[in-house]
């Protein structure tokens, strides 16, 4: 039995100054959910916490070094409402099936689960995919050991979106199960007459010896990244992924949200021994975004690669900041993250790679590689290591740099004008990522979205 929760505001801040925090805050208590009646204590606990967590910080600012290149202003501008289901027609939605998931996709509008939008007659036994409260009823006490509990739970939009979120994603394969169809997990926000905040939810458990292949793309319904005629929104996501032993779990995350959305998103990552992650995140929409990636490392011989691109225009500001926490011997870590800037957009990276003296013979490797298109384009860029092992192979870098004249010149010479041989560069360096996606559609849909920003 489903039943449905309303935690009233109940938790006071006594930082007045702060009345944006306090008023979202707000909007997240008032959220209803629907849970199994089994879990609603548990779950208005937590949300009772995560608000008193929230309750007692501030709005992130400038002055804050985690976010001393990311300017909130735009967003503080703007006075969000909570989301409320929307009726979408599976017409408004069809263009973003992709052909490898067609019967493999779990949608999502306003952060509300859409039965109607979803499809996963594909999916083999062993695997549960769907929302929270359609979890059978042994698989939501099990939930219970897993929602909010990864490390960074605190952080001020993590607990915001604990507070708040109206429904939540699982997706749960049993131990063994190998899924060779990928799932599709949409996130779309539905226009409205009101600025509104969607707090999408998503658990996502690998049991021991486990595969998946997982696409998490968020949009704005019937509008692009380059442009927007609807009211702003803000979508705050969180997606805790559990990788157990000896798991393998392959993960492209896309956003594109609208040109008037804002976009703060968290990946929450636990490895278990000998397990593998991989993620592509790709970068093109919202006009502020943020994609705060951590991994925690949680037994020995883990695999992980974190492949990266931005590519934006305009005045949009885009910022990734991942942090890849080892604990134990024999790790890999392979990092690479490009950016591509034109006009006047901002572009940020901060990657950290914390290897104590727990974590010998690692083996990691960091790049953030950025394109400037304009003279008005900015980037920052601080990749970090923090080393106190003394038994490792790790590597770090930045570059930042213009199309070569070199290059172009060289091109032109072989016949090709001065526009396509700019296009046929910037293809050329937005391919080392695009390439490496799974899925042909995928790859085909993302190269022409980027084409379209730059």
């Amino acid at each position: 039995m489903s039943v449905e929760i309303n935690s009233e505001p109940s938790i006071q801040s006594n930082r007045d100054e702060d009345a944006y925090l306090k008023a979202l805050l707000r909007q997240s208590e008032k959220q209803k959910i629907k849970v199994r009646s089994q879990i609603v204590g548990w779950l208005q606990e937590l949300r009772q916490r995560a608000a008193y967590d929230v309750a007692q910080q501030q709005m992130p600012t400038r002055r804050d070094e985690d976010w001393r290149f990311t300017d909130l202003s735009e967003m503080l501008a703007v006075e969000f409402t909570r989301s409320q289901p929307a009726d979408i027609p599976f017409e408004a939605m069809a263009h973003f099936i992709l052909p490898e998931a067609k019967h493999s996709r779990v949608v999502f509008v306003n952060g509300f689960y859409a039965p109607h939008l979803s499809d996963c007659s594909a999916l083999p036994e062993g695997v549960f995919a769907g929302s929270l409260a359609q979890l059978p009823s042994e698989k939501s006490y099990s939930a219970i050991e897993y929602i909010a509990h990864q490390e960074g739970e605190k952080e001020v939009f993590t607990a915001l979106n604990t507070a708040g979120f109206p429904d939540a994603a699982i997706i749960w394969l049993d131990r063994n199960v190998i899924v060779e169809t990928p799932i599709h997990l949409l996130f779309l926000t539905a226009p409205s007459d009101e600025p509104i905040l969607c707090q999408p939810r998503a658990l996502i458990l690998a049991e021991t010896g486990a595969s998946l292949s997982l696409i998490e793309q968020y949009a704005g319904i019937g509008e692009c990244a380059s442009y927007s005629e609807n009211t702003s929104y803000f979508t705050n996501s969180v997606m805790e992924v559990f990788a157990s032993p000896n798991a393998r779990i392959h993960h492209t995350r896309y956003q594109h949200e609208s040109a008037r959305g804002f976009h703060i998103g968290k990946t929450a990552v636990s490895q278990g021994r000998n397990s593998y992650y991989a993620c592509h995140a790709v970068s093109l929409g919202a006009k502020l975004s943020r994609h705060n990636l951590e991994m925690w490392q949680k037994g020995e011989q883990t695999e992980t690669h974190l492949k990266g691109l931005t590519a934006i225009a305009n005045q949009q500001i885009a910022d990734t900041h991942s942090a890849i926490n080892l604990n134990y011997p024999y790790g890999s870590v392979d990092q690479l993250h490009k950016c591509i800037a034109d006009d006047s957009a901002h572009a940020i990276f901060n990657g950290k790679v914390i290897v104590p003296k727990l974590a010998q013979l690692t083996n990691a490797a960091q790049l953030n590689r950025n394109l400037l298109l304009s003279p008005k384009a900015r980037v920052d860029t601080k990749p970090e290591l923090q080393i106190t092992a003394d038994n490792v192979k790790c590597t770090h870098g930045a570059t930042i740099s213009q199309i070569d004249a070199d290059e172009l010149f060289y091109l032109q010479t072989r016949g090709i004008n001065s526009e396509s041989a700019r296009n046929l560069l910037l293809d050329a360096f937005a391919a080392e990522i695009l390439d490496e996606l799974p899925f042909k559609s995928l790859r085909s849909q993302l190269a022409q979205c980027v084409a379209c920003r730059i």
